[in-house]
């Protein structure tokens, strides 16, 4: 996706909300938040959806999401004191893979701060392979509720 199309991005573009304040350790020694908090917040607000939305368990569950693939553009920085919104959507869904996108706005501004991408592949806790049936009813009908729809064109 271009940069362009991301740096657009609204709270509107998303489906599901969380929210964050920053904390002091956050911020690294250029004062704004360290690279490795945003994939904290990635990782955060999709296992929050996905436990609160998708009946998944992470310490008993059958199937478990493995991280296979994560990216961040950054448009500007965000810092101490700051409380930010993290905005989630999915904009693929497979068979047994998602495709999650996470807005990062900081609270009274409408400008997009960062976009991340996560891609999970949901596998059989024991042997770490896809099953057979794919992330199964209960996951696949949460994530369905957040698929992104195509914007018009103008």
């Amino acid at each position: 996706m271009a940069q362009a199309d991301l740096k657009s991005r609204t709270r509107g573009d998303y489906k599901f909300q969380l929210e964050y304040r920053t904390r002091w350790s956050d911020n690294d020694m250029y004062d704004h938040m360290n690279n490795s908090i945003y994939y904290f917040l990635f990782d955060s607000i999709v296992n929050t959806y996905l436990m609160e939305h998708c009946a998944l368990n992470p310490p008993t569950s059958e199937r478990i999401g493995l991280v296979v693939h994560s990216h961040c553009d950054y448009f500007s920085p965000v810092g101490f004191p700051a409380m930010v919104d993290l905005a989630l959507r999915v904009n693929k869904l497979g068979k047994s893979s998602v495709t999650y996108e996470i807005g990062v706005f900081e609270r009274g501004e409408d400008a997009v701060k960062a976009v991340g991408v996560f891609v999970h592949v949901f596998v059989d806790r024991d042997n770490r392979k896809p099953r057979a049936d794919g992330m199964g009813p209960d996951l696949r009908g949460g994530l369905e509720r957040i698929v992104s729809t195509p914007r018009a064109k103008l």
